[in-house]
């Protein structure tokens, strides 16, 4: 048994140690400062997991990978022999596959509310030129050097703010920065509240701050909720077959809760189904992140691009909304098109104060939200984009 123990401490480096740190910090940000806990509490445990010496919850290959799970035949005397451990079966089967992703969207569309942007249509140029950040940023990653051009991609995917289609290009494309690309990801939008106020600042007026909308947004049918989710699957399907998957998820749970028949579904897929789904991701993607994958100058790159990212995916949306004031006779807040960046809903909420600050008769937050729902659609797109240019 000691030797056991010297073994252990003997395999113990300084980069597991930092982990160690590193993992405390995220397990402290998500309980003590509730910045994203149901992620960054489990992708702190999984990294506490991963970087223990000879723990065996994840097995790496000699390459860096995690290793394969070839077949659910042996699977627990593999296990037993120290060929694979417990989490390498979840990377195999539920992010390799991209299972637990798109299901987690599912769950996701299932809890979203798509009137505000139904009633705005306007939002839609919003969500997709928020996405403005994702291709500068992809453009950057991939002359610069440090990444391949799926990598860089998978860096670029970040400036959409959403999680699932982060996590499902970076498997396909670029599954050893899973780890660092996600951490990453869903650290920044837990610091949107803190990203977005100066950049908002800074590309408007005081005045264009303190434009007053209607309180009100139009009534939104039974029938335009139901069509909503059949017709943007169909529009995507056709132009951007591999968004297929993502679209195609996110707006079934989207009916489910819109149709008025399925509400059980609904609920058990927005409620204990995305919970079970969302820890098993955060450990999954805590395992993976050892000392030698992390600490690495890519890791550092990804953690300035993502900033660079979030920076335009704001302007972007920002830029469309006061340009479309040039042409609209009822004039909209600009700021709402920062809320294109599909960080749901803190942006929007970000707008809210801000406008309220602004002028305290602004009540901005259902607008803001319809920019906000319409950026998680484009995200999914511009993911299906990306996969069809470089699969």
């Amino acid at each position: 048994m000691f030797g056991l123990y010297e073994t252990a401490f003997a395999s113990l480096t300084w980069g597991n140690v930092l982990m160690f740190f590193i993992a405390g910090l995220l397990i402290y940000l998500g309980i003590a400062r509730k910045m994203e806990p149901i992620l960054l509490v489990p992708i702190g445990f999984g990294i506490l997991m991963v970087n223990l010496p000879i723990g065996g919850m994840m097995v790496y290959s000699a390459e860096g990978f995690p290793a394969e799970v070839s077949s659910l035949g042996g699977l627990i005397q593999a296990i037993g022999r120290g060929e694979i451990g417990l989490l390498n079966v979840l990377y195999t089967y539920g992010i390799e596959s991209e299972v637990i992703p798109l299901l987690i969207f599912l769950g996701v569309g299932a809890m979203t509310d798509f009137r505000p942007s139904i009633a705005r249509p306007i939002s839609f140029l919003f969500g997709a030129t928020a996405q403005l950040g994702v291709f500068i940023v992809f453009i950057i990653a991939a002359v610069s050097g440090l990444f391949t051009i799926n990598e860089a991609a998978c860096v670029g995917i970040i400036g959409g703010s959403d999680g699932p289609p982060t996590v499902f290009l970076t498997a396909a494309l670029a599954p050893r920065l899973l780890g660092p690309i996600t951490l990453v990801a869903y650290s920044y939008m837990a610091l949107v509240p803190i990203l977005q106020p100066p950049i908002i600042r800074l590309l408007t007026t005081k005045k264009q701050r303190a434009i007053v909308m209607k309180p009100q947004l139009r009534d939104v049918s039974k029938l335009e909720e139901i069509l909503f989710p059949i017709v943007i699957f169909l529009v995507a399907a056709l132009l951007v077959p591999k968004s297929v998957p993502l679209i195609g998820m996110f707006m079934f749970g989207n009916l489910l809760k819109v149709s008025g028949v399925t509400d059980r579904l609904a609920q058990a897929a927005g409620g204990v189904f995305i919970d079970v789904l969302t820890f098993l991701l955060g450990l999954t993607v805590g395992a993976l992140m050892p000392a030698s994958v992390f600490l690495t100058g890519q890791t550092l790159a990804i953690i300035g691009l993502a900033i660079v990212a979030f920076a335009f995916g704001t302007a972007g949306g920002l830029w469309a909304a006061q340009l479309a004031n040039l042409f609209l006779k009822e004039k909209i807040n600009p700021m709402i098109g920062a809320a294109g960046v599909s960080a749901v809903p803190m942006s929007a909420r970000v707008v809210q104060k801000m406008g309220q600050k602004a002028n305290p008769r602004n009540f901005l937050l259902m607008h803001a939200m319809g920019p906000n729902m319409a950026g998680a659609v484009a995200t999914s797109v511009v993911a299906g984009i990306l996969l069809g240019m470089l699969m």
